[in-house]
Order: structure tokens, then sequence, then C-alpha cells
């Protein structure tokens, strides 16, 4: 609630698009310009030191190493900084094509050729930054972002840490990073004196090489190995007493000639742990790939078949797709880094674990404070046509010309019963994001209502074991409806713990929209912060509740 700086040497253009645990990113422009637009990240200093223990020194950190790594085509690039009283503010290179992993089915991955191409991306960022002597020590799929023509943006250098210095390597021994992406001498290390610190120091450039190969795992499969590297995983405790052969569902995925790449990054003896040399000489590293070094045409390409690879088949009944939740670790003191996580095993009913929820509606009246993703369509005035109660099950019974526009919309490809991107959307195509959009494809439209699909999302969260409280507190049901319709916009605010029990907040947002003269619901999951991908099962989870009123192609 801060005032932010007055004096700002660029022009806010937005609302949040982005958010830490003490940090948020907005979008601006220099001023007098419209171009170009850049991202900046505010960064409240007395939150940081409250909820982050984070000293001026450490948020200078952050600032100086940022600027220290210069420019590269795969590190969000600093621009500027600067502060006042209350606040420090970074100015970065925008991320235009938004979260990478936001565009990764969940359980699924994306196909090989792809996912090598970002890996190779990300190993030639780490080995930039530590070629300048920094280690990140943060890396996860929050942090991995898209440019506009879809390559790989590395981001949040928050916890970053200096390890080489004229030549001299260092130790760290700060405890920190996220549980599933973290390295095992990180939270196995013995810490007497403070839980937050270890008594041995770690090599924090080793560490992100263990990261690396987590996030390759997920790009491949589209769910982690493991919730955590302690023993109170079964699957990491099978990993280790297997030397690495795990008989995981998951690992059964990839492919030969990956598993010794991946066996070799996710050494838990550091020093046995692959270099980035042994990993760029791998054969699986130096395969031949379409993508890489590619006309632009191959970027369309990519984008059309990662846009293939997300659906979601209303047919299938939610209770089919269930596998459970592994149980949650008993130790305390496993970890010191939010809560005891266990690693999401998809799908509906799998009990995602709630630390609170709270409705807000109507929008107007709360502080939701997110730029919303663009309505697919909006039309101005009221057709003459009165809503159909029926629901639609397939835009065939829309018009033509209505069907037309649907088609070219790239989040109702996600719902086509053969997955696949209409043809017609590809030839008008001549850049990445022309067929992926920067904004999150977590969004169906229905047939129904708001005061309709408001119950019917109540009932499919707490179908997925997220409470909603009464949405009437001071309102009669009638008068609440009444309001929804009038102000054609709601919003249901979701708080929880994602399956490895992970900070997951944000809003589902229901707005009316109208298709052909008949009123509609849009309803866009919109993310504040927690993992993409986790974001995605979400979404899935709760959309095959409400199935039956989603409009599909």
């Amino acid at each position: 609630m801060a005032p932010l700086p007055a004096d700002l040497p660029f022009q806010l253009i937005s609302k949040t698009i982005g958010q830490g645990a003490y940090a948020s990113v907005r979008k601006a422009i220099p001023l007098g310009r419209r171009n170009p637009v850049i991202a900046i990240k505010f960064i409240n200093k007395d939150h940081a030191f409250r909820q982050g223990r984070l000293t001026p020194k450490q948020i200078n950190m952050e600032v100086t190493l940022h600027a220290h790594l210069g420019k590269h085509q795969n590190i969000i690039q600093h621009l500027g900084h600067g502060e006042d009283q209350l606040w420090t503010w970074i100015a970065m290179e925008l991320a235009e094509g938004g979260d990478l992993f936001d565009k990764v089915e969940a359980d699924e991955g994306l196909p090989l050729d792809i996912a090598h191409f970002y890996f190779t991306q990300l190993i030639s960022a780490v080995s930039y930054m530590h070629g300048k002597g920094i280690a990140h020590r943060d890396l996860k799929p929050e942090n991995v972002l898209l440019g506009e023509d879809g390559d790989l943006k590395l981001a949040d250098f928050g916890l970053a840490a200096l390890f080489k210095k004229d030549g001299k390597s260092r130790l760290c021994n700060t405890i920190c990073g996220s549980p599933p992406y973290i390295a095992p001498e990180v939270v196995n290390g013995r810490k007497s004196k403070r839980n937050d610190l270890l008594d041995n120091g770690y090599m924090p450039n080793i560490c992100d090489i263990w990261s690396c190969g987590v996030v390759l795992f997920v790009l491949m499969v589209g769910n982690t190995p493991w919730d955590e590297p302690t023993m109170n995983s079964w699957e990491y405790k099978e990993y280790v007493d297997t030397d690495g052969r795990s008989s995981d569902e998951l690992w059964a995925k990839i492919p030969p000639d990956l598993y010794s790449l991946l066996r070799g990054m996710l050494k838990v003896d550091p020093q046995q742990r692959f270099t980035l040399d042994e990993i760029r000489t791998h054969p699986w590293f130096t395969r031949d790939n379409p993508f890489i070094n590619g006309k632009r045409k191959n970027r369309v390409e990519m984008a059309t078949q990662m846009l293939s690879h997300l659906h979601i088949d209303l047919s299938q009944p939610p209770s089919q797709s269930q596998r459970g939740f592994s149980q949650p670790s008993q130790d305390p003191d496993a970890m010191e880094i939010d809560s005891t996580p266990h690693r999401s095993r998809a799908e509906p009913s799998s009990g995602l674990k709630i630390t609170s929820t709270q409705p807000e509606t109507p929008i107007a009246d709360t502080p939701f404070d997110w730029e919303r993703p663009p309505r697919l369509a909006s039309h101005d005035g009221m057709s003459a046509s009165q809503p159909s109660k029926a629901p639609i099950q397939s835009s065939a019974q829309l018009s033509q010309s209505t069907q037309d526009m649907l088609s070219q919309e790239p989040s109702m490809s996600q719902f086509k019963a053969t997955p696949g991107v209409p043809l017609s959307l590809t030839q008008a195509a001549n850049r990445f994001n022309d067929i992926l959009p920067h904004y999150s494809l977590a969004r169906f439209i229905s047939p129904v209502t708001i005061s309709h699909i408001i119950p019917l999302l109540c009932d499919a969260l707490h179908r997925v074991n997220v409470p909603v409280p009464s949405l009437t507190a001071n309102k009669s049901l009638a008068e609440q409806e009444a309001e929804w319709e009038r102000l054609g916009e709601a919003s249901i605010r979701v708080k929880m713990a994602d399956g490895r029990r992970q900070g997951l907040n944000g809003h589902i947002v229901i707005e009316r929209v109208w298709f052909d003269g008949q009123q509609m619901s849009e309803v866009r999951f919109v993310k504040a912060s927690g993992d993409p991908l986790e974001w995605r099962r979400f979404f899935k989870e709760v959309t095959l509740w409400v199935g039956e009123v989603v409009l599909t192609t």
C-alpha cells in the first residue's frame, strides 16, 4: 500500500503482471515515448526485511549482480535501477512471450526437439552466468520466461550469489531455493547454529547444475521427479537407493539417450555431478535439432507443436485421472523453505491442500490489482436475442462467422476432440507469438451466465479440496446474483498450497461476453504467484469438473 516513487524516469502503463514474496512487477515505457515497453520490479524495503529478512545490503546485491551480468540473449537484461526511502526498483527487459511453463502441458511435457531446444538455451544462460562468477540458486519454472520470438529468458536474480571473484571461489551456506528443484547438499547439511544456515558451505554453481537437471526432467514429462531431495520423499529415496535407476513411471518416459545425461546432472555427490563442459559435450545435448539455428518459420512450427500439446479431454470423467499424492514429510525440520512439500500427482480430486481461500465479488470492490489478460471477445450493447438456457456443447450451434472467429483463438484449441491448430491460424502466422500469445491459456468460454457459473466453479473447487466460504455473507442469494449480473463480472480469489505444498495464488475471473447475440461467460484463471505448471494443473482439474458447460470447438 506504500506509495510508489514519484520521480520515476518512466511511465507505468499496467497493473501488476508478476509478484514475489516482497516484490511486484509492472510494465512501463520511457517518459515521452511509446516504446520500448519494459518491466519494472518494485521491492518494498520494509516488507522485504520483515517477510524475507533481507537487509538493504542483500537487496543491493541483487541489483549489483543483475547489472553485472550485462547482455545475453537468454537472460532478462538489466536496464537501470533506483530507490527512495520505501522502494528499490529495477528496470528490466520485458519477457514478451510470458511464462514458458504456462505453455507446457502438465504431466506430459514438451515434444522432444522443443524440450531439447529450451534446455540448450537454459544451459547457455547458466554457462554465461557462471562465467561471470554468478550462480542463480533459484532455477525453477517461475523464473523461466520467453521472449517475443519464443527464446528462453532466465529471470529473477534475488537469490543469486557471487561464487568467484578474481579467480578465487567461495562457498555459500544459506539455505534457499524451491524444494523440488533444490540440490540435496543444500537441504541435507548440518545446521547447528541457525536453521537457515549450513555449518559447511556448498558450491552454488554446482547446485545450479542439479536444478537444471530437474528443469530438464519437467520439460520432458511435465512433472518433477520428487517433491524434495530428502529421504522423506519416497521418489527421491528410491532414486538414491537404486543409484538413479528409479522404477517410478515418470522416469519410464525418459528416452534412453537422455537418461545418462540426467543421471549425470542429478548425482547426489556434488563432486561427481556433471560439469557444464560434460553437459555440452554429451551426445543428447549435441544431437541435431531442426529448431536450433533455424529460420523464423521454424519458430512458428515450434509454437504450433507446443499449442497442439495443450489439451483437456472433457469427455474423460474427472475421477478416472486421479493418481493421488505421496505422503507429506513428517520431519518439520527437513526444510525451512515454505512448508513441507510433496509432489503433485495430477489430477482432479487430487487433494490440493489449502492455506486459505476468500471469494471476492464483485471484483470492482476488491484490491484485484492484476493486469487482466485480454478478453477473447467483447461486444458492446446487448443483442435482442435471449440467452439460451440449454448448455451448448459445441460451437456448431453458433453462426459460421462466430465459429470462424473462435477457431482463430489459441485457447479454444485445447478443447478440441483431436488436438491441433487450425491451418488458417498457422498460415497467417509470421512469429512465435502469432500462435502462442504471451497471456495464459488457462481460460474457457461457457454459455451459462455469471450467476450460474459461479456455483459450478465453487462446487468444482470443493471437489479439489479448495473450500470456498459463503458467497452471500451480507446479502441474499438473489441480491448477490443481481449484483453479479449488473456488473457483468465477478472474481473468486484462491490461495492454496499446490501438490508439493508450495504457495499457489490467484483469481478466477468471470466476465460477461457476447457471441452471435448470445450472452456467455468467459472464465479466466489469473495466476498471482506460484509455479505456472502447477497453475495449469489446477486449471485443468477445475475445468474437468465443470466440463459440461465449457464451449468446445
